[in-house]
């Protein structure tokens, strides 16, 4: 799958805003607002459940990584996800 058909796709899950469990939360990493070499995938199965992490790591821009934004998109897919959320911008790491 080419990189603007995963981003797009993504896109159009976050923008329906909540539709319920399970969700997707997806958080960009960088040491520059430019530049998110990292992504943190978290899965909530349910209300007051503990999310699950999953951290994808890139050399280059994650968001514009194909692999990377591929494999966000088949978890989103196989998970059944009904929400997806994306934090707006690039946070520094903790």
């Amino acid at each position: 799958m080419n990189l603007d058909k995963s981003t797009k796709r993504i896109a159009k899950r976050v923008k329906k805003g909540f539709q319920g469990y399970p969700q997707i939360t997806l958080t960009y990493y960088g040491e520059t607002p430019e530049c998110a070499n990292e992504v943190v995938m978290g899965f909530i199965a349910d209300e007051g459940v503990a999310p699950q992490e999953q951290k994808f790591a890139s050399t280059t821009d994650a968001r514009t990584d194909e692999t990377i934004q591929t494999t966000l998109l088949k978890v989103i897919e196989r998970a059944d996800a009904k929400t997806v959320t994306e934090t707006e911008g690039v946070l520094t790491p903790k």
